[in-house]
């Protein structure tokens, strides 16, 4: 019996050397040095590993700064939770330019509130907006408005998002917020988009994902984009900054130049703004000829 004890222990033992040695000579042999420089630039970084930058999490990135540093640029790389200061700090450290990107925030493109998209029916199952997107069109009977079960809140890993209980709608706070895109993939009817800060805040945007066609889209809501054209027809004299496509407008955040010139003649009030639009100049009447 010891002896087959023995047998068994030594050849256990043996069988444990071989791949030993194995993952021994295999780690040599594929082993990779770290460039110290990816822990020092991952320092840097915020280490939410959020992959708003596009590259899987902190040290993706960091990995990412030293590939175009070597290459003599990385100005066309950004950091958005760390901002324009991360981005100068490892800068300096490579003693190259960074760029000047533009500061962005997350938008929420809906502003079917309760007063606006009141409800038509009540939701009794879980208080997810994926699990309530998946099964019904949402209270209000609009399929394309906020689902108002605060998925993005809880998915903001800042606290910018908060839920306005008078709306029912989700705000964000322009100051936490870090466009990180949580929001973003979070939202099962992609309401969030991530767009330029302006210049001085300012920002238009359509506050309306809904795609049907005018008659539906406002049985539902009372701000729904109609894509009437009223607004592409006033910025082409400008600065042609607004398409309409499948019904919905579509203002560009590069073109855009926040003068505010279509919030007015919107029809629906789809249009949102972070400042006062301009009013809309009186149509001038004809004089009537004078008595002779």
């Amino acid at each position: 019996m010891s002896q087959v004890v023995l047998f068994s222990v030594l050849t256990l033992g043996a069988v444990a050397a071989v791949f030993a040695t194995i993952l021994y000579v295999t780690a040599r042999k594929f082993h990779v040095e770290e460039d110290p420089r990816e822990n020092e630039v991952a320092e840097m970084l915020p280490g939410i590993n959020c992959g708003a930058c596009g590259f899987p999490g902190c040290a993706g990135m960091a990995s990412a700064l030293v590939d175009a540093a070597d290459s003599g640029d990385i100005s066309h790389l950004n950091c958005p939770p760390g901002g324009q200061d991360t981005m100068q700090k490892i800068g300096q450290y490579f003693g190259l330019d960074t760029g000047n990107a533009k500061p962005t925030v997350a938008v929420l493109r809906c502003g079917g509130s309760c007063e606006h998209a009141p409800a038509k029916s009540s939701y009794d199952g879980p208080k997810s907006c994926v699990i309530a997107h998946s099964t019904y069109a949402g209270e209000s009977g609009c399929a394309f408005g906020c689902l108002m079960h605060a998925d993005c809140e809880v998915a903001c890993p800042f606290d910018a998002i908060s839920m306005n209980p008078d709306t029912g709608l989700p705000e964000v706070d322009q100051e936490k917020c870090t466009s990180c895109g949580a929001c973003v993939e979070a939202c099962p009817r992609n309401l969030f988009e991530i767009r330029p800060v302006g210049r001085r805040d300012r920002r238009v945007w359509i506050n309306c994902r809904n795609t049907e066609p005018a008659v539906a889209a406002k049985k539902n809501c009372a701000v729904a984009c109609i894509g009437c054209g009223l607004c592409k027809k006033k910025c082409d004299g400008i600065v042609q900054a607004i398409t309409i496509e499948n019904n919905l407008a579509y203002i560009d955040p590069d073109k855009c130049i926040a003068c505010g010139q279509c919030v007015p003649v919107c029809p629906t009030n789809a249009i949102a703004a972070t400042f006062e639009p301009p009013k809309p100049k009186p149509k001038k009447t004809e004089k009537e000829p004078a008595a002779t």
